[in-house]
């Protein structure tokens, strides 16, 4: 069978020319052409393959990058380090479950361990037997557990021994140890974090001046430039990947002031806090998250810009902590439907619903249903991009701001202050156990599909609203506007259009001449902070 089909082959071949491709490393083919002989199955002795001047030119680009690359690298690996954050070992008490005879054997799950995903609880599979059995029984003597320990990466930025990490590197309270690429080991002596933007600093004492990175421009960089990712993914030292600038600006609700860089370039668990550099071995971002069903790369990872970092740091530096700026307004995105309701032919910028009283928003002007498209000369395309350029404005200065207002651009000037201290957190309302809010008598709206009731200042402070009048939603029905507009029990409507309402007469006022099909814009509140929502059908 094996002789018939070479027969077959060799019929065929004699006297034919066979072309063989060949991938080069620049990912181009190039052709070489080659006889058969008539009474051999394999080709003659090939000719030597001839790149064309075409591949030699793409090779010579490739081997380009691949020396940029390599420069890259060289440039800023020395000034890379480990970070290894060792906690204290601490000592716990073992106690057994109620429902457990003393003695038995049976392994436990710790406490809340029920409720976890099964992808976790399987790391509790190899915990030593006795560890959770309640074996010790309740009022047994403590055991003492050995500390944890974790790794990142950071970045030296001076010489003196300035690093710079992520907080979540550092955070907890542990030991600090720092290993440097040429094998040497310190105790950090001093840190200074932010948990707003997941940055810190920490500083080691090193005879003599330390190799450091310089820092680049993250607001120069385009989507689709070249970055390299350094750090200590895995444990495993001096770690370089490429990849590229895939988006910029994006909020991912990981800390309170978002603005992150998107690559492509691999960034695993142990890169947290190492640089991401350009070509010309600058560092543009820090290292900070991936985007992962399974904890490892999968081609999305996220980076705090270096000129955040910059910012951050340089306060860190001069006073250990951050000092911020704010205007004292509740923002939101403007969408397509919000736009038309508003009479924006955009719906870029950022929608003022709420506006703090003595606020420097206040006392600039700025009103509910304002839309901010500009700030100290900067264009404000998002939420976003307003905090990002507030936030680290110059405090004591004054800024133009140019807002939208009914339709005409309208500049105001604002006093830039400090955020006080806390600003922005969410107040939590502590219930006692069975004592909630009650339900107060409704009124029905069947034509919007919710109910509502008058609010008073004790429904309020038991919501957790900061509203002095309006009236609460008691009930949304499935399907209705309401409902499709994202409303739900608890939410306080304070206006309807531009028409503040405090009672339920006034709010069926309203909402009487409502047209569901041009949309009918409600401002609502509730503990998360002021919205607006358009109800339609």
């Amino acid at each position: 069978m094996q002789t018939s089909a070479n027969n077959t082959f060799s019929r065929w071949a004699m006297g034919s020319v066979l072309t063989i491709a060949t991938l080069t490393s620049a990912g181009y083919f190039l052709e070489s052409t080659h006889l058969l002989s008539p009474n051999h199955v394999t080709a003659a002795p090939a000719a030597p393959v001839v790149a064309t001047p075409k591949a030699r030119e793409d090779l010579s680009h490739a081997n380009s990058l691949s020396e940029a690359f390599r420069n890259s690298s060289n440039r800023v690996l020395p000034a890379v380090v480990a970070i290894q954050n060792i906690q204290q070992p601490k000592l716990v008490q073992r106690e057994m479950p109620r429902n457990m005879p003393r003695g038995g054997g049976m392994r436990q799950m710790p406490p809340g361990m029920g409720e976890l995903d099964p992808l976790l609880k399987r790391f509790f599979e190899g915990m030593p037997e006795g560890e959770f059995d309640g074996r010790g029984g309740e009022g047994a003597p403590g055991r003492q557990m050995p500390g944890r320990e974790s790794s990142g990466s950071g970045v030296i930025i001076d010489p003196a021994g300035v690093i710079l990490t992520n907080n979540h590197v550092v955070a907890g309270g542990g030991k600090l140890r720092v290993k440097l690429h040429d094998g040497r080991e310190f105790d950090a002596v001093d840190v200074k974090t932010d948990t707003g933007t997941d940055l810190a600093v920490i500083k080691i004492k090193a005879n003599g001046s330390l190799p450091y990175a310089a820092l680049g421009d993250s607001d120069q960089m385009q989507i689709g430039d070249w970055v390299l990712a350094l750090g200590q993914p895995f444990g495993l030292q001096d770690t370089v990947t490429a990849g590229i600038i895939s988006a910029k600006g994006r909020d991912i609700g990981i800390t309170r002031h978002n603005e992150f860089l998107q690559t492509d370039a691999a960034i695993n668990p142990g890169n947290s806090g190492g640089p991401l550099v350009n070509l010309q071995g600058e560092v543009v971002g820090i290292n900070t998250a991936i985007s992962s069903s399974s904890g490892g790369f999968q081609g999305i990872g996220f980076a705090v810009p270096v000129n955040v970092a910059k910012w951050v740091s340089s306060q860190l530096l001069k006073d250990g902590s951050v000092h911020r700026a704010y205007l004292g307004v509740g923002i939101q995105a403007v969408d397509q439907t919000l736009a038309d309701q508003l009479g924006l032919s955009t719906s870029q910028g950022a929608l003022i619903t709420d506006v703090q009283k003595d606020s420097p928003a206040a006392q600039a002007g700025v009103q509910a249903q304002d839309v901010i498209v500009e700030f100290a000369g900067k264009p404000v395309n998002s939420p976003r991009s307003l905090q990002a350029v507030v936030g680290r404005a110059d405090l004591g200065s004054k800024q133009p701001m140019v807002v939208l207002r009914d339709g005409k651009r309208v500049t105001l000037q604002v006093n830039i202050k400090e955020q006080p201290k806390g600003y922005g957190e969410v107040a939590k309302f502590n219930e006692e156990e069975g004592s909630g809010p009650r339900k107060p008598e409704s009124s029905s709206f069947e034509n919007l599909g919710l109910d509502v009731a008058p609010l008073t200042a004790d429904l309020a402070k038991q919501l957790s609203v900061k509203a002095d009048a309006g009236v609460v939603v008691t009930d949304v029905e499935n399907g209705s506007a309401a409902a499709n507009a994202g409303l739900q029990q608890g939410d306080v409507i304070a206006q309807v259009g531009r028409t503040p309402v405090k009672s339920v007469d006034e709010f069926r006022a309203a909402v009487k001449k409502a047209d569901l099909d041009k949309g009918l814009m409600l401002l609502v509140k509730s503990s998360e902070g002021s919205r607006f929502v358009v109800l339609k059908n």
